[in-house]
Order: structure tokens, then sequence, then C-alpha cells
């Protein structure tokens, strides 16, 4: 048989996959795929229930139902001051996943470089070199993820198109600083580069941090692609509705990405996410106040329980996401043989953080200490997961 596509026939198994299939297998409480352990708002999947039963079910229009577009326009109006036009600025997509595959379709050729700063969300480095294109890597600094923008500067090109910033982090919960996005904001200029802002987890943010998004500084309206989720923001994983904020002639790219690759997303889930993000800017924020309240005592209850078994915690200032540090449990084996262990003799799943870089000779750069744990469950499933820990750790 001839061979498939050379990026995707070379791909293994997902590390979510690897690390949930040995937590089943073992018993282990999950604590690897970041997901919520609760099914979301009532008030939402009510809207959605009713939604299916009145209709629309048929396809709705390829770039998104009218009021989930507009309920989007008013929340980034409302937030962050865009002046978004929902008829020609707004798409709705099959989840924020599918909202990247466009933007990486829409800007990206062969010959072009896509600069992606690690570690980074999985999806990011198959999508890009399945362009064609090639990813050009700049690691944070471990174990705190500092951006040395230097550094960044040397990885720009002339054959840049883009770049990809992802804030709050997935995996670091890293909150980029408004100093750091205008750095970026400034070299993007500099070398005429797109920026696709992956900000998912922008309600999921704690106290001490603040969500800067990088399309709200002075010049870079029309040269940024901003993706959001209702799967983080209303803790709806499966329903997969993202969408898509670009100036006009940017989106109409996207655009036409999207309808060759989803056309079109469920109608009813749709209608109830446009009534939520409406409902949450009635109440001038508090909603997703609240539920970032919520995660953050989570974090706090996980973190503190991490660092008594011996871990070091980095500060976790958004997503659903802690990073921690094993070097003073004194384990000599690489993060994903850690994962591997704890899964099967703790009875604890958490998922090691080298398999968010791209795979280099030897893994130079690429750390082999850091491990990162999921705070989205209930307290109970939280303490649990510690005292299992506490107990084979000693």
């Amino acid at each position: 048989m001839r061979p498939g596509n050379k990026v995707f026939s070379g791909l293994g198994t997902t590390i979510f996959s690897t690390m949930s299939a040995l937590a089943v297998e073992h018993g282990a409480i999950n604590l690897g795929q970041g997901f919520p352990d609760d099914e979301g708002p009532l008030e939402l999947r009510e809207r959605a229930a009713e939604a299916i039963m009145a209709g629309p079910n048929q396809y709705p229009p390829s770039m998104g139902m009218a009021e989930l577009r507009q309920a989007v326009a008013n929340h980034d109006n409302q937030f962050y001051r865009l002046g978004v036009d929902w008829q020609t600025e707004t798409l709705v997509t099959s989840g924020a996943t599918e909202a990247l595959a466009d933007a990486f379709l829409a800007l990206l050729n062969p010959g072009d470089e896509a600069i992606l700063l690690e570690p980074f969300y999985d999806s990011y480095l198959p999508m890009v070199e399945a362009t064609g294109a090639q990813a050009v890597t700049v690691a944070l600094e471990a174990p705190h993820w500092d951006l040395d923008l230097d550094v960044l500067a040397a990885a720009f090109s002339d054959q840049t198109k883009l770049i990809v910033v992802n804030t709050p982090m997935n995996p670091t919960g890293k909150v980029f600083t408004k100093m750091e996005l205008q750095g970026i904001a400034e070299l993007a200029l500099k070398h005429d580069a797109y920026v696709v802002l992956d900000e998912v987890y922008e309600h999921l943010v704690y106290a001490g941090a603040a969500h800067e998004t990088m399309m709200a500084i002075p010049g870079m309206r029309d040269r940024c692609i901003r993706i959001a989720s209702a799967g983080k923001t209303f803790s709806l994983t499966g329903w997969k509705i993202g969408y898509v904020t670009a100036a006009p002639d940017l989106l109409a790219l996207v655009n036409k990405a999207h309808q060759f690759v989803t056309f079109t997303t469920p109608p009813a889930f749709q209608l109830a996410v446009a009534w939520g993000l409406e409902q949450g800017l009635k109440e001038g924020g508090t909603y997703f106040q609240n539920l970032a309240t919520d995660l953050e005592q989570k974090r706090d209850l996980l973190s503190k329980g991490l660092v008594a078994v011996g871990f070091d915690a980095v500060r976790s200032d958004g997503t659903y996401f802690v990073t921690t540090d094993i070097s003073g449990l004194g384990y000599n084996g690489t993060d994903m043989d850690f994962c591997q262990e704890i899964t099967a003799k703790a009875g604890v799943s958490a998922i090691p953080v080298s398999p968010f870089y791209k795979p280099r000779p030897g893994g130079i750069g690429i750390p082999s200490n850091m491990v990162r744990f999921c705070f989205s469950k209930q307290p109970e499933v939280l303490e649990e997961s510690v005292f299992r820990l506490k107990r084979y750790f000693g």
C-alpha cells in the first residue's frame, strides 16, 4: 500500500489517550486529561434540550447562527473594546481545535514558518506541518515558564508567516503579561506576521493575574485571529463550540477553510451558548468570575497537597492545570516514566510535559522533570488524589 500523509502517518497515540487508557487499566484517578468531572450549567443544558426539540435541526448558516455571532461580538466588545462587527468579523466553529486548523490552513503555504512557544497544545505542530510549513519553536524557560524576548526575536525570519500565542497557556498555566504581549506584538509588526491567539481559557484566570488580548494592542487589530471556546468558558467541553474573531478580510480566509472542514456546527448548542454569553454579560461577568473562583479554590487545594507530598508546584495563573517539578522527589527517570509509575502504583494519573515539545535528537532542550496535573475536578477527588500520592511517596 502507498503511504498516507507523512505528518499523520508518523504520529503515535496521543499522550492523553495513552495515559487515560492506563488510568482505566489500573483504576487510577485521572488528573491527566483536561475536562471537568461535572456536566456543566443546568440552565444551558436545558436551553440546548429545548432547542433540539423546537428546532432548527437542519444545516444552520456555515458561519454560525446569528444569535451566537452577535453574542460573541457583544462579549468581545464588552470585555476588550474591540468594536467587533458580528456580520463580518465573527465565525462559529466545531470547537477551538477546528478553528486553529482553519487558521493554519487559511494562512500557511509550503516554505512558510510558524513560531510555536513550547510547551504547546498538541494539535499545533502536526496541523502546521500538514500545511507544508515549518514549525519554528521557542521554549519558555522551565520551571517558571519565562519568555525570553531576545530568543524569540532571533526565531523570526523573512519566512515567518505567523506566531501562535496561547494565553492563558495549556499546559503551563501561564498568563502572559501585557509587557510580554507588547513585545510579541512589536516583533509581529516588524516582520509583518499574523498572530493566532488561542484564548480558550480567557475567563479561567485567578487572583493576581489578568487576561489581556493582543488584539487590543494598537496596530494588531487587523493581523490577529482570536479563538475562544464555550467548552472552557461554560465547562461543556463535549459540545465543541468555538468561535473566531478577526478583521473582515482575515476572517473571510479562515471561513474559506472552515467551509471545507466542518462547514457548520450543531444549531441547538449554538443557541444555548448564545444565551449563556448574553446572561454572563448582563450580570457583569459574574458567572465567569464565579467559575474562576471555584477553580482557583481547587487549584489551591491540589497545589498545596502536591507540595506536601514533595512536588515543587509552579504557580498556575489560569487554565485547568498546574505543572510540577518532580526533581525534589528524588526520581531519576523521565517525566513519562514517572507518570506511568504513579498511575500504576499510586493510583493517580498525570501527564508528562515533554510530549508538548517538538521532537529533536537526544531531546535536547526538552525538560524531563515536569508533570502536569488537572484540577478541574470535585474537591473530594483532589483530596483522594493527594492522599494516594502521600501514601505512595511516604
